[in-house]
C-alpha cells in the first residue's frame, strides 16, 4: 500500500468526523503540529502511532492500514492463508516488516500481525495498550525498559506497551514473530 494514502486515510477520516487538528491532538498525546505532519507526509508513522491515532478516531489501525475503504463494521473477519497478503515494508524508517492479519474494520481492541524484526535497532516503540509477542521462526534480542532478553521460537510475552520496547532478529534468518497489540478503546 502508498504508505500517502495511510496520511490522506487519516485526514478524510478526521475531516468527515469533524475533529480539528487540536482535539485529536488533545486524544492521542501527541502535538497538532506532529498530526499536520503526519496528514501531509508521504510517508506513515510508525504502528504505536497509528494505534493510537486510531484509538482517537475510533477506527481498528487495520482500516487505517487497508486497501479497503469500507466503513461497514463487521462482527467477524476470516483471513484465509491463500488470501492475498498485504504485506509492508517500513524498513527505511523503522526497520520492520509485517503483514496485518485482520485487515477489515471490525470493531475490535486487538491488532494482529506477523512481524519481521530487522537485524539492527532503529526504534524504540511506546504506546497505550498491552502486547502480546509469541516467536514463531527464528531468535529475537527484545528490549524492555531497560532489560534485553532473547527469545526462541516458541517463546512469548505479554507485557505492557507502555513501557519503551524494540527488538531486532538475530542469527542467520530474519526471524518471524507473531504480535498482537491490544488498544484501550475510547467511551
Amino acid at each position: 500500500m502508498d504508505e500517502k494514502l495511510i496520511a490522506n486515510r487519516i485526514k478524510r477520516l478526521r475531516h468527515s468526523k469533524k475533529i480539528t487538528l487540536e482535539y485529536l491532538a488533545k486524544m492521542t498525546g501527541f502535538t497538532a503540529g506532529y498530526i499536520s505532519r503526519i496528514e501531509k507526509s508521504d510517508k506513515a508513522p510508525p504502528i504505536s502511532t497509528l494505534s493510537k491515532i486510531a484509538a482517537a478516531l475510533e477506527v481498528d489501525i487495520s482500516f487505517l492500514l487497508s486497501e479497503d475503504e469500507s466503513n461497514n463494521p463487521q462482527r467477524m473477519v476470516i483471513v484465509r492463508k491463500n488470501d492475498p497478503k498485504e504485506p509492508s515494508d517500513r524498513k527505511a524508517s523503522y526497520g520492520y516488516r509485517y503483514e496485518p492479519l485482520a485487515r477489515k474494520k471490525i470493531g475490535k481492541n486487538m491488532e494482529p500481525y506477523i512481524l519481521y524484526p530487522d537485524f539492527e535497532y532503529s526504534t524504540t516503540f511506546q504506546h497505550d495498550g498491552e502486547e502480546f509477542f509469541y516467536v514463531l521462526e527464528g531468535e529475537v534480542e527484545f528490549v524492555y525498559g531497560d532489560e534485553k532478553y532473547v527469545l526462541e521460537a516458541g517463546d512469548s510475552m505479554y507485557f505492557d506497551a507502555n513501557v519503551p520496547h524494540s527488538g531486532i532478529s538475530v542469527g542467520n534468518e530474519k526471524a518471524r514473530v507473531l504480535i498482537i497489540i491490544y488498544s484501550y478503546r475510547r467511551a
